[in-house]
C-alpha cells in the first residue's frame, strides 16, 4: 500500500486535504498521514470542527506558530523530517504557498524523499509576498507538480520545467472540489444570513487581510474610505479580522459598514453564494468567487488567477477608490454568464489520487 505524508498548516489548506482525502478513501490502497504545523493557530479547529467539515483529523500536531517566517520555517523542518524518517512515506505531499508548504517539501527532499505539490505553478509576479518566494521554490524542487489552470502549467513552461526531471499535471483547482462539496453542507449548518439580516441578498462582501493592505497606512485608509462610500449605496458586509480591525482603530480610522466577527468556511460559503459580489485582497475567494457565480473586485495590483482577469470575471484595482468605485458599478450592471470551466468541475482531487497511483 502506498504511503502518502500530507503536510498542512491553515484552514484553507485542511479544506483542500480533505477533498484529496476523500479520494484517497474512495480507491483504498493508500494510507494517508497528515501532519499539521500549527502555523495558523486557530481555537475554533476543535473536534467540532473535524467532525463537522468531514476532515480526517491529523496524527502528528506540531503546534508551531508565532514566529518570524526564518524561525518558523526552521523549526517546521526539524519536525517533519523526523516524522518523513519515521515513517518512510513514499510521497510528501504539500498545499499551496505558505512556510508549512516550503518546510514540508525542503525536509522531503533533503532526505530524498519525493514531494508532491498541490497547487503548483501559480505565479504572483510579486516578490514581496512572502508565498511567491514559498510557491516558487517549492515548484523548483518537487517530484509531481499539480497544476490548477492552463495558466500554471504555463508559467512552469516558461520557467524551464520541461527541462526538469519531473512530473506536471494539469488537475484542475482541489479548493473547486471542497467549495462544490461544502456549500451542500453550509445549507444546513449556516444561519448567517438569517443572524445578520442578510436574507434579501443585496450586499457586498467584502474581505481585507493581507499584510501589503493593512500594514500599510495609506492603503488602509484608502480601503476604508473606499468601503464606507460603497455601504452608502449597497451594504458592505466585512468579515474583520481582530488583527486588521486593530490595525485601522489605531489609525483613527471608523468603518461604517456591517462589521462581523470572522466567519467559518460553512458562513463564508453562504455569505458569496448570497452576496451581489465579491471584494477582497484574498486569493482563495476569487476563485470561489466565480465557482458560485460572483464576478470579484481584487484589493491587490497582481493575482495569481489571471484567467478570471482577462475573462472580465475579476477586476483589479489596488486599493484606489475610483477604481473600485468604477468597478463595482460595472459588475452590478452585468450578467454573470460562465462560459469557461477554469478548474475541473470538482474532479481535481480523483486525478491527483489516480495519478499517484499510476506514478507510485
Amino acid at each position: 500500500m502506498m504511503k502518502l505524508l500530507t503536510i498542512i498548516g491553515a484552514r484553507p489548506q485542511f479544506i483542500k486535504a480533505a477533498a484529496v482525502s476523500r479520494a484517497i478513501a474512495n480507491v483504498g490502497s493508500i494510507k494517508e498521514i497528515i501532519v499539521h504545523t500549527g502555523q495558523h493557530f486557530d481555537k475554533n479547529m476543535s473536534d467540532i470542527f473535524f467532525e463537522e467539515m468531514h476532515i480526517p483529523r491529523p496524527q502528528y500536531h506540531l503546534d508551531i506558530n508565532s514566529l518570524s517566517h526564518g524561525a518558523m520555517t526552521g523549526r517546521m523542518m526539524e519536525a517533519i523530517e523526523q516524522i518523513i524518517l519515521d515513517e518512510k512515506p513514499d510521497y510528501t505531499l504539500v498545499y499551496g504557498d505558505t512556510n508549512s508548504t516550503l518546510a514540508g517539501a525542503l525536509a522531503a527532499k533533503k532526505v530524498h524523499r519525493k514531494v508532491v505539490h498541490v497547487e503548483a505553478g501559480l505565479r504572483s509576479f510579486n516578490m514581496d509576498m512572502p508565498e511567491e518566494i514559498n510557491r516558487i521554490l517549492t515548484d523548483r524542487i518537487s517530484d509531481v507538480l499539480f497544476c490548477p489552470t492552463d495558466l500554471a502549467i504555463q508559467n512552469l513552461k516558461n520557467e524551464g520545467f520541461d527541462n526538469f526531471n519531473c512530473l506536471v499535471v494539469q488537475n484542475g483547482d482541489v479548493m473547486e472540489d471542497a467549495a462544490l462539496y461544502y456549500a451542500q453542507l453550509s445549507e444546513s449548518k449556516s444561519d448567517i444570513l438569517e443572524s445578520c439580516g442578510l436574507s434579501g441578498g443585496d450586499f457586498i462582501l467584502c474581505t481585507i487581510h493581507r499584510a501589503e493592505n493593512t500594514d500599510h497606512p495609506e492603503r488602509l485608509s484608502q480601503l476604508v474610505s473606499a468601503i464606507n462610500q460603497l455601504h452608502k449605496k449597497i451594504p458592505v458586509v466585512l468579515p474583520l479580522h481582530p488583527r486588521t480591525h486593530k490595525l485601522i482603530s489605531a489609525q483613527g480610522l471608523t468603518i461604517n459598514a456591517k462589521v462581523i466577527e470572522p466567519v467559518g468556511y460553512f458562513d463564508m460559503l453562504q455569505l458569496i453564494r448570497h452576496s451581489s459580489l465579491v471584494l477582497t485582497d484574498s486569493g482563495g475567494l476569487q476563485k470561489e468567487a466565480f465557482i458560485f457565480n460572483k464576478f470579484c473586485i481584487t484589493l491587490r495590483e497582481q493575482t495569481e488567477w489571471r484567467e478570471l482577469v482577462d475573462h472580465d470575471y475579476n477586476i483589479l484595482t489596488g486599493t484606489n477608490a475610483d477604481a473600485i468605485y468604477k468597478a463595482v458599478e460595472y459588475f452590478l450592471r452585468k450578467s454573470f454568464v460562465k462560459n469557461h470551466d477554469f478548474y475541473g468541475s470538482g474532479k481535481a482531487s480523483d486525478i491527483i489520487v489516480n495519478t499517484l497511483l499510476r506514478e507510485g
